[in-house]
């Protein structure tokens, strides 16, 4: 995308009908109709040159709807775990936008933007402040990536909280010129308690992303406004093992990883601009005593 595109693609997302937009995109993705379905499914494999040899399901058959093959399962010899216990395996396939280290309580998504932990986290400064001077990984999930999330550390989800907020693209063009994108869009947080400490998997809402899902609550549809919702994991801490399943995008998006000082150490090969795929080991964990 040329530099005049990208500022235009910008400015009209600032006039456009974000939400009407969504929720139109919401219905025509789950229309049931056979004809239609298979002609969007067709239509959006031979665009992005999906590859159908890795769906669980034969295409475009076995998918009720465009969405129903959107967050589709792949076949279970598909994403194999990477490493040992002590790596830490990528949540998605998609694109690394940045990674590094948060400096103090800031994380740059783009050269001359950032944005603070505690607005992306919205939810307790105590834990802003415990990943200060640690690291973090964003991955963008464009729209012909599989867009199911796992997770990348065996441990515990503690907690799970949806934050209302903007649907703004996330791609490259509207990262680079939207300052607080992450911390403006809606987000699921998702902290995740291990015997190294506490890593936190954030879900980032988009333009037409027009819900997310995860095994615990169902779907979740976008909300202009509210409050912070704690949300029910069923009454009891959930137990994970790397790779298992979070949650999905109805829709495409980012992912964000946030570490505490000394809890990963990522992969040379873990930088913008490189591809990952689900369950791929892109860093390692402390070795606890």
């Amino acid at each position: 995308m040329t530099r005049v595109k990208a500022i235009l693609f910008v400015a009209l997302q600032y006039l456009l009908p974000r939400y009407l937009l969504t929720g139109l995109g919401y219905r025509v993705t789950r229309i049931r109709n056979t004809a239609i379905k298979n002609f969007l499914i067709r239509r959006f494999v031979s665009f992005y040159g999906v590859d159908v040899d890795e769906t669980a399901r034969p295409v475009p058959s076995g998918y009720a709807s465009f969405n129903d093959f959107f967050t589709r399962e792949l076949r279970a010899d598909a994403r194999p775990v990477e490493g040992g216990t002590q790596s830490i395996v990528s949540p998605v396939d998609g694109t690394v936008s940045a990674c590094g280290t948060i400096d103090d309580r800031r994380v740059y998504q783009a050269k001359g933007l950032d944005y603070t932990l505690d607005d992306l986290l919205a939810v307790n400064v105590d834990d802003a402040g415990a990943l200060a001077g640690g690291s973090f990984a964003t991955i963008y999930l464009a729209p012909y990536d599989y867009h199911r999330v796992h997770a990348p550390v065996a441990g515990t989800l503690a907690e799970l909280f949806y934050v209302p907020g903007d649907l703004f693209s996330v791609n490259a063009a509207t990262v680079a010129r939207i300052p607080r994108l992450f911390a403006r869009n809606e987000r699921l947080v998702g902290r995740l308690e291990t015997p190294g400490g506490t890593m936190f998997v954030l879900m980032i809402g988009a333009l037409n992303v027009g819900s997310m899902t995860t095994p615990w609550t169902g779907e979740i549809r976008p909300r202009r406004k509210g409050i912070v919702e704690r949300l029910d994991l069923g009454g009891a801490a959930t137990g994970l093992d790397r790779g298992d399943l979070l949650g999905w995008f109805n829709m495409g998006s980012t992912v964000i990883l946030l570490c505490p000082p000394g809890y990963a150490r990522w992969s040379d090969t873990l930088a913008a601009g490189s591809r990952v795929r689900t369950g791929e080991a892109i860093g390692r964990l402390p070795t606890v005593a």
